[in-house]
């Protein structure tokens, strides 16, 4: 009789314990400034760092971030619709295929240690299908890849791309700092854990501006008293495919977030 009760507690511990809301948040943008880079490489727990690439400080930070056990992307900077200046490593709709998968290739060479990618801007390029075929059919030869859709429009096909190469991948929930007011990005990090709370896992994008890191330095160290918890954004790819498969791929039907979070 103990061992059955023992049995049934031990079940019911393992089922509470994956139904814990799961989040993970995503820095963009590091690599061009070296004080944000280090303010947000000093950020507590599993924070998952996109970083631009062939920008000063790339190899560096990436390097850090792998020493300290984080995951890194490469944040691939994609043409916007607002003609803003890419920078170095941009991919565009004027590129052949081979000029698009080289410059893929030199990219992911640039940002040691990448699991995955994201789009920096991207609200042109990710509407068009073809260039995305090419993207999700290179990080499928370079192996082991996962994708996430920074949905910079509510006309992106990205994901949905992705999915059809059998990539892991997941679109973000919300932008923290749209708003950079630390105020709305306190809103916005209450919404992401709502959001989590609903459907068991959410994901969010920020940037490394003093607010934002400000207002993670505060919240992340609650996150236990929460009942959440902060994964890599690999690691909740992986709990939304295993937990609700088809919610996953419902997700990433043309239905993105709210146009009002986007950015370019």
């Amino acid at each position: 009789m103990r061992r059955a009760l023992l049995a049934l507690l031990l079940a019911c511990t393992t089922v509470a314990v994956q139904a814990q809301p799961l989040i993970s948040i995503i820095i963009d943008d590091i690599g061009d400034r070296y004080d944000y880079g280090r303010r947000a490489l000093a950020l507590p727990g599993a924070v998952t760092y996109s970083i631009l690439p062939h920008t000063p400080y790339a190899t560096q930070f990436a390097q850090l971030a792998k020493r300290q056990g984080r995951e890194v992307m490469l944040h691939l900077p994609m043409q916007a619709e607002n003609g803003k200046r890419l920078g170095p490593g941009g991919v565009t709709l004027d590129m052949t295929e081979q000029e698009f998968r080289r410059t893929v290739r030199a990219a992911l060479a640039a940002v040691p240690h990448a699991r995955g990618i994201n789009n920096h801007m991207g609200s042109l390029l990710t509407r068009h299908p073809g260039h995305m075929d090419w993207l999700m059919s290179e990080m499928n030869a370079q192996g082991g890849l996962f994708f996430v859709d920074s949905v910079t429009t509510v006309r992106t096909v990205a994901a949905s791309m992705a999915l059809e190469h059998g990539l892991p991948t997941m679109r973000r929930d919300v932008f923290l700092d749209s708003d950079p007011a630390p105020d709305s990005i306190r809103r916005e990090f209450a919404r992401l854990l709502a959001i989590a709370r609903q459907t068991g896992y959410a994901l969010a994008i920020g940037h490394p501006y003093a607010g934002t890191l400000q207002v993670l330095a505060d919240v992340l160290p609650q996150l236990d008293e929460l009942g959440v918890r902060l994964v890599p954004a690999s690691q909740l790819i992986s709990a939304q495919q295993e937990r609700s498969p088809k919610l996953w791929r419902a997700s990433l039907s043309p239905s993105p977030p709210a146009a009002k979070n986007l950015k370019p």
